[in-house]
């Protein structure tokens, strides 16, 4: 997706349907392929990802992050991606996939750890402040991805029906579109589909 013309950071779609609920969805549709080639990320700077977790209640305004904690963050995305797009087409999860996500669950430190240096001896100290909050954070949306797959709505998961949309989102009746802007995309390839069909015969 990378070599696509980036546009903006700023939300170029409504949340896809489902993403509300689970933060996991809302995390995978962070970056997204729209029409005339263009490719927009919500991650893109550390800004954008401090922003992103501030709006979902995942971090304090003013956290300070850092290119490495947004990466980790992007990093988490194309796992969670992997595994949702493995779940719709009915493939095996990837095993890197899910060691990512079972990395993110049990990464969050609860405590300041024990450490032991020649000069100071023993000494307790928790992990570098951002750190810890993008730990946290990371913990709470890869369990949520956790929640996602195993509970009532997996069998809702589903891509977006009209390319180059990349998005997911839980399928509502026959819904298979995260908007309504993809929608009338879809309805308007079918109908000049159809148009060109009965123009050849």
């Amino acid at each position: 997706m990378r070599d696509m013309k980036e546009t903006a950071t700023t939300e170029p779609l409504p949340p896809a349907p489902g993403a509300e609920r689970y933060p996991a969805l809302d995390l995978a549709n962070s970056a997204v392929a729209l029409p005339n080639g263009q490719f927009a990320d919500l991650l893109a700077t550390p800004a954008g990802a401090e922003e992103w977790l501030v709006d979902r209640g995942l971090a304090p305004v003013d956290t300070g992050m850092r290119e490495l904690c947004a990466g980790l963050l992007r990093s988490l995305r194309e796992q969670v991606r992997a595994l949702l797009g493995a779940h719709v087409a009915g493939a095996p999860a990837p095993a890197q996939a899910l060691t990512a996500v079972n990395d993110a669950l049990t990464r969050a430190p609860s405590a300041a750890l024990l450490h032991w240096d020649p000069d100071r001896g023993h000494y307790r100290e928790a992990a570098h402040p951002v750190t810890q909050i993008v730990e946290h954070a990371l913990a709470v949306l890869a369990a949520d991805a956790a929640d996602l797959l195993t509970g009532p709505d997996a069998d809702r998961l589903t891509a977006c029906g009209s390319p180059p949309c990349t998005r997911y989102l839980l399928r509502h009746g026959r819904r298979h579109w995260c908007s309504v802007r993809c929608g009338d995309r879809a309805r308007a390839a079918r109908a000049y589909a159809r148009r060109t069909r009965s123009g050849q015969d």
